[in-house]
C-alpha cells in the first residue's frame, strides 16, 4: 500500500496511491497522522482503496501536488546507522572515533514542525553556510512502548519513506562545540511524495533494512547509488529501540537511518566515475578528498543547484516517487 498527502492546509489530504504511482483515491480519515493514530482500525479500509486504485480506479496522480506524507510530525529522530560515514567524517577532521559508536547508535532530535514538500525548493540565506543534501531512508512507527526490544520494534514500523535531511555543514562545528547538539545547522527536511508499507517492498525489506540502491542525482549527474542494505550497522529495529529506551514513541514518529554510505573493499567509497557507488551527501566526497589530497575540491551546493533523490525497484520502477529540489536564495519574511 502506498500513501501520500496532497497539499491541503497544514496537514495535507490523505490519499491512497497506485503501485505504479499513476492514480490516487481520497481516503478517510483526512490526514495521515489521524490514520496512524488509529492504524489497526483504519488500515483495512485503506487496503481496500489500494486494491481499487491498483485495479484502475481513481484520478491521475501528480507528485508535484504532494506535501510531505506527514507535513509535520510529533517526532523526527535521525540516527547514524552507516558508521562508515561517521568514521570518515571524523577522520577528515583528525578526530578518533570511540569504539562505542559501533555498538551504541548515534541519534539526534530534529525539527519536525516545518517539513518541506518533495518538490519544494531549499531556501537558504547564505551559500557560505555549506548547504548539503543527505539522502536517507526513514520509517514511521505506530505507538511504541518505552523499553521495546530491537526485535519487537520491527513490528511497530508501519511506513517507509525517503528523506533529504538538509545540512548546513559550515554551521555544524560551531554548534557542536557548544556541547548541546544541532539546531541552526539542521533546517527543514524534505520527504518522498509517497510513503509505503513494508510489505509493498517485498524481499527488498529484510529484517529492518531496505536492500536497494538509493539514487542521488546532483545537477543532472548521478552522484550516488549506494545500497541501503549494505554497511548498515544498526537496523531500524535497533534504532527504534534506542529512541524508546527512556520514553515511549507516539504514532507518527519518524526515525531516520542517517546518510546511506557504502565502503569499497573495506576502504572509503569512490565516485561513480572511478568505479564506486558514489555518495549520498557532498560532505562524504569532501572528506575523502581531504584524506587523499589534504583538502576538499568539491564545493557544497550553490544557489540554482538541483538535487533529486529516489529509489527504484528491481524492475526499474520508482517506489516512493522523487524528491526534486532546487537551492534558492532566501529573501526574508
Amino acid at each position: 500500500m502506498k500513501l501520500a498527502s496532497l497539499k491541503d492546509g497544514r496537514d495535507g489530504r490523505l490519499v491512497v496511491v497506485s503501485k505504479d504511482l499513476q492514480r490516487y483515491l481520497p481516503a478517510e480519515p483526512a490526514t495521515l497522522q489521524a490514520a496512524l493514530d488509529n492504524w489497526a482500525k483504519v488500515r483495512p479500509a485503506l487496503e481496500d482503496l489500494a486494491r481499487r486504485v491498483d485495479a484502475g480506479d481513481g484520478k491521475a496522480f501528480d507528485e508535484a501536488s504532494c506535501d510531505s506524507p506527514l507535513p509535520r510530525a510529533y517526532q523526527w529522530a535521525d540516527g547514524s546507522a552507516y558508521v562508515n560515514h561517521v568514521e570518515l567524517v571524523r577522520k577528515a577532521r583528525g578526530a578518533e572515533m570511540p569504539a562505542s559508536f559501533w555498538t551504541d547508535p548515534l541519534m539526534y532530535q530534529g525539527g519536525s514542525d516545518s517539513f518541506l514538500g518533495p518538490r519544494e525548493n531549499i531556501a537558504m540565506a547564505d551559500e557560505a553556510w555549506g548547504i548539503d543534501f543527505e539522502a536517507e531512508i526513514v520509517v514511521v512507527t505506530d505507538d511504541v512502548p518505552m523499553g521495546v526490544s530491537a526485535t519487537d520494534a520491527l513490528n511497530h514500523i508501519q511506513l517507509v519513506m525517503l528523506v533529504n535531511d538538509v545540512s548546513l555543514r559550515n554551521l555544524i562545528p560551531g554548534e557542536l562545540a557548544k556541547g548541546f547538539g544541532f539546531f541552526q545547522s539542521k533546517p527543514s527536511s524534505a520527504f518522498s511524495p509517497v510513503a509505503v508499507t513494508p510489505d509493498e517492498l517485498g524481499e527488498a525489506w529484510d529484517e529492518g533494512k531496505l536492500r536497494l540502491p538509493l539514487l542521488s542525482t546532483l545537477n543532472g549527474e548521478l552522484f550516488g547509488r549506494p545500497d541501503a542494505g549494505v554497511d548498515m550497522t544498526f537496523h531500524f529495529g535497533q534504532l527504534i529501540a534506542h529512541a524508546a529506551k527512556s520514553r515511549p514513541l507516539c504514532a507518527g514518529c519518524i526515525i531516520g537511518s542517517g546518510t546511506v554510505s557504502n565502503k569499497l573493499n573495506d576502504g572509503p567509497g569512490k565516485p561513480i566515475a572511478d568505479g564506486g557507488v558514489g555518495y549520498s551527501c557532498i560532505a562524504e566526497i569532501r572528506t575523502i578528498e581531504t584524506i587523499n589530497d589534504g583538502k576538499p575540491s568539491t564545493s557544497f551546493m550553490q544557489f540554482g543547484d538541483r538535487i533529486r533523490i529516489e529509489m527504484n525497484d528491481a524492475n526499474g520502477a520508482s517506489i516512493f516517487g522523487s524528491i526534486d529540489q532546487v537551492v534558492e536564495k532566501y529573501e526574508g519574511p
